[in-house]
């Protein structure tokens, strides 16, 4: 449906700033597969990877942050969100 409104009215969309609620593992891939970017926060019981691969998914809660890390953020990875 957000693709067909988007696509309709031709909205330019590059970026999509969403709350928790609207993070949902179908509407981060679609949002990702339209080749768009988004930022939100997530729910602290999300698997995530911030190792690259080298470490198991852990919970978003159990990651350890650095003083920049805090400041600016970290890229990481959601379990079942596929990588482009």
């Amino acid at each position: 449906m957000m693709v067909n409104v988007v696509k309709k009215n031709k909205i330019p969309v590059k970026k999509v700033l969403m709350d928790s609620w609207y993070a949902t593992q179908r509407l981060m891939a679609l949002i990702d597969n339209l080749g768009n970017i988004y930022y939100c926060p997530l729910k602290s019981n999300r698997l995530v990877d911030d190792s690259g691969g080298v470490k198991k998914y852990q919970k978003l809660e159990e990651l350890k942050w650095n003083e920049l890390e805090l400041e600016s953020g970290k890229v990481i990875k959601i379990k079942g969100i596929p990588v482009r």
